[in-house]
């Protein structure tokens, strides 16, 4: 077959120019007869290939049923269950082209943040089993704030995902801020809420702060996404080759190397967290004159024991209270327990599960109790007044006359 080029130029030599086809078929090195044929043809040679039925085809209508049960079904799974056997590049290209018809694209617009607007929350769950004390070790959460235009990082372990945790982790990274974010966005985390209807506590919370917690949609990770990248980024750059010896030690060592990450170079932002957090502050709302409730509260009877149980734990109270109720506060570090406003018992906050707190000073005043009570006082003699003293005293006169 010639090409378009040699057609044309056949037609101008002979049809234009006269030469004849003998010639023009030796300067061309072809036959006299592609030279009769691209003379008598009014259109250029074209190449068609006779259609022929694709091996795709056959195998379609039980690609469609799996993509319609499972619409992700990975393309290597595909050809292994309907049984292909040719090329699986082909393979791919043909399952690309059916797959939108069962999953559609999910596009993922850029978004931008203005100063001030709101700082992502979630929370990040290291591989790395934390030393909680009583030779036991536990994978705990740490709460992560991101400040969305300035891409300022604070991060801080806590004892759980509760929602008395959740609240006074927020309040303690806000205070150190010194500013509070107008929107704290977040995911659907049981401790702040569900479906709209937040956990009990975090709307007061929100209302002392004045600003709105914002629970995204499922399914779209986008619109937390500061928070998912800081995530990755503490995993791969801080975990690495660390050791923690306590949470204190984990938020010890987290907290030293916060500025550092903070003072990266955000190539999104081009410029510095460090740099930006100032224009980021001043857009933020000031932190209330009263702090939120935060932590946990309970009001409950001090039984015999003189334990009251808390996230799984005992602690001990003073058996004084034995009887009577007793409030109860924990915050991140310290469970507090109090009677009529005088403190009956004061521990440091256990981080682990299942163990019993015990002050030595409650010991002790518990077995003086008991042994009062076991040995009780014995009753005094009575003493019988003579009723002739009562007479003397008031001057009564006995029927013989005399006085008494």
């Amino acid at each position: 077959m010639i090409t378009v080029e040699d057609w044309a130029l056949i037609r101008r030599l002979h049809l234009a120019e006269g030469e004849s086809m003998r010639s023009i078929a030796a300067r061309l090195g072809i036959s006299r007869n592609t030279v009769a044929k691209a003379v008598s043809s009014d259109s250029p040679p074209a190449y068609a290939r006779a259609p022929q039925d694709s091996g795709i085809k056959a195998v379609e209508p039980a690609i469609r049923a799996l993509l319609q049960e499972n619409p992700r079904m990975p393309a290597t799974v595909l050809a292994e269950r309907v049984g292909w056997s040719g090329s699986p590049a082909w393979f791919r290209e043909n399952v690309a082209r059916i797959r939108p018809e069962y999953a559609p694209a999910d596009p993922a617009d850029r978004i931008t943040y203005d100063p001030g607007d709101q700082a992502q929350c979630d929370l990040w769950f290291p591989e790395a089993r934390i030393p909680v004390g009583a030779g036991k070790t536990r994978v705990l959460p740490v709460l992560v704030m991101v400040s969305s235009h300035s891409r300022f990082s604070m991060a801080r372990m806590i004892p759980s995902r509760m929602t008395g945790d959740l609240l006074a982790g927020m309040w303690e990274l806000l205070g150190g801020l010194g500013a509070v974010p107008r929107r704290l966005i977040w995911d659907n985390e049981t401790g702040i809420g569900r479906r709209n209807s937040y956990a009990a506590g975090v709307a007061a919370f929100a209302g002392v702060l004045a600003t709105r917690v914002v629970q995204v949609k499922p399914y779209d990770p986008e619109s937390k996404g500061v928070v998912e990248r800081a995530n990755q980024f503490l995993e791969t750059s801080f975990l690495p080759g660390r050791v923690f010896t306590s949470p204190e030690d984990f938020n010890t060592q987290l907290a030293m190397w916060l500025p550092k990450a903070n003072a990266r170079f955000v190539r999104r932002t081009g410029a510095r967290p460090a740099e930006l957090i100032n224009a980021d502050k001043k857009a933020m709302l000031a932190l209330p004159p009263v702090p939120p409730v935060t932590g946990f509260t309970a009001r409950v009877r001090l039984p015999r024991d003189y334990y009251v149980r808390m996230g799984s734990n005992d602690y001990s109270v003073h058996p004084q209270a034995i009887g009577r109720f007793v409030d109860v506060t924990v915050d991140l570090e310290t469970v507090t327990i109090s009677l009529d406003g005088r403190t009956v018992g004061t521990h440091t906050r256990y981080w682990g599960k299942g163990i019993t707190i015990t002050d030595p000073d409650h010991v002790d005043a518990a077995k003086a109790l008991r042994k009062a009570f076991q040995t009780p006082q014995p009753a005094g003699e009575t003493v019988l007044r003579d009723l002739a003293d009562y007479d003397r005293a008031f001057g009564v006169v006995l029927d013989d006359g005399q006085v008494a």
